[in-house]
């Protein structure tokens, strides 16, 4: 019998954490360096519980799982109907011959228990194959309120396990919700998990907002207001909800396309004034202004590099919108890419190798991702109309906003894998725009 370490749970919201992962054993893995990949078989029998609310649990944490892995593009859930045996006892022996002959690469089985509010949910994973148990067991404890990130967190580990890279299913995206008809929008500042669940508004929709950015830590988030009657930087506290102008830019000079430092201890946005554009930077909280850029050309749309020792920008400084890196603090700054159309949104990978960005090219959109030297440019997507790519924290999707033509058009959020796979439509209540994918929980 295998048995579970307990684990320490002092989260305030949910009270989540996790055991170490063990090492994942050789024979079941994806090696993710190609443009398609025959997506691994999984079963995955509902989560046994006994009692109460736990087997309404059990099924609902089951489906939660088996979308996030199927999502993905990577995997393949082998429906119930196959099945020739169940997991009714989680510390039953596995019957392999009954999951080899439906040709299930991986198992997962789990359990949950219900005590009052809290909420433990146990899971195994298998690899079918060579009849090996991934691990020595693992399980979460936290508030039935949390659920649905306890279940994100069991797919984040087999999903690590199985493919050798970090996880993203537990992370939030901030992005704007747009009500109304096209010319007369409301838009409010809206947050929900990465699959489109658990949505709130932050903004009541009283002003305009845009571009919101997630700091590191996933507890602020920086947005464009024209609360003032100009655009300028706001700092969302989201415990709080406590909202503050960013510095003393002054009330009639317009602030954008804001993005944290990589340490959350300064702020690169763009400050127009007299018609020009360029970009600052400013530490937090209230720190005094740097000037970064200095020119005649409109300088919008900075990223920093992970190591926070680069900036990427967009700049017409050639007559056209370009992708141009320079020094965080300011200095020379290098064109990348010189392929024909026009570039915009550049925004640097978390993981630093990749760089994605949004194309114009005869008469398309398109969402792409080149080196950070501007080599191996690749286009992912193509449409009459989409931008603003942002990244998954592990790097291997971007989320960006797809908007349909005519006069009924409206943006919507889409997701995908950075082969150029898995093209799919995030769905939100309302029409969206702007997304901002955050870092994984705590």
């Amino acid at each position: 019998m295998t048995l579970f370490r307990p684990l320490a749970f002092a989260l305030a919201l949910l009270g989540l954490c996790q055991l170490p992962a063990p090492a994942p054993a050789e024979p079941l893995r994806i090696i993710i360096d190609q443009g398609v990949i025959e997506p691994l078989p999984f079963a995955i029998p509902t989560f046994a519980g006994a009692g109460g609310q736990a087997p309404q649990y059990g099924a609902e944490i089951t489906r939660v799982i088996a979308a996030d892995l199927a999502g993905t593009g990577l995997f393949r859930e082998i429906p119930s109907s196959a099945y020739i045996s169940g997991i009714t006892n989680f510390d039953a022996p596995v019957a392999y011959a009954d999951w080899k002959a439906i040709n299930a690469q991986a198992l997962v089985t789990g359990a949950v228990s219900v005590e009052d509010d809290q909420l433990t949910v146990k899971f195994r994973l298998f690899d079918v194959f060579s009849d090996t148990d991934l691990g020595d067991g693992l399980q979460f404890i936290g508030t039935t309120a949390g659920w649905r990130r306890m279940a994100h967190k069991v797919a984040d580990v087999i999903y690590s396990r199985i493919t050798g890279e970090g996880g993203y299913f537990d992370s939030r995206v901030v992005f704007v919700s747009e009500q109304g008809p096209k010319n007369a929008r409301v838009k409010r500042l809206a947050i929900m998990d990465y699959d489109g669940a658990n949505v709130q508004y932050l903004t009541d929709g009283t002003s305009l907002v845009l571009a919101p950015r997630f700091s590191p830590t996933g507890d602020r988030v920086l947005y464009t207001s024209f609360e003032s009657g100009f655009p300028q930087v706001y700092l969302l506290d989201l415990n709080t909800r406590q909202q503050t102008r960013l510095g003393d830019i002054g009330a009639n000079m317009t602030s954008f396309a804001a993005r944290f430092s990589p340490d959350g201890g300064s702020v690169v946005f763009s400050l127009e004034q007299g018609g020009n554009s360029d970009l600052y930077l400013m530490a937090l909280p209230g720190g005094t202004l740097r000037r970064l850029t200095d020119g005649p050309a409109i300088e919008t749309a900075p990223s920093f590099s992970p190591d926070g020792s680069q900036i990427v920008f967009e700049s017409d400084r050639t007559g056209s919108p370009q992708i141009y890196v320079m020094p965080a603090q300011g200095g020379e700054a290098r064109r990348i890419g010189n392929r024909p159309g026009r570039y915009g949104t550049p925004v640097w990978s978390p993981r630093g190798d990749l760089i994605a960005f949004t194309k114009q090219y005869e008469n398309r959109f398109h969402i792409g991702v080149m080196r950070t030297d501007g080599s191996d440019e690749r286009l992912l997507t193509a449409s009459p109309l989409e931008e603003g790519p942002s990244w998954s924290p592990n790097g291997r999707v971007i989320m960006f906003t797809r908007e349909t033509q005519g006069e009924t058009g409206a943006p919507a959020l889409y997701s995908v894998d950075i082969s150029g796979r898995n093209l799919r439509r995030v769905g939100t209540p309302e029409a969206a725009s702007d997304p901002a994918w955050g870092p994984l929980q705590n």
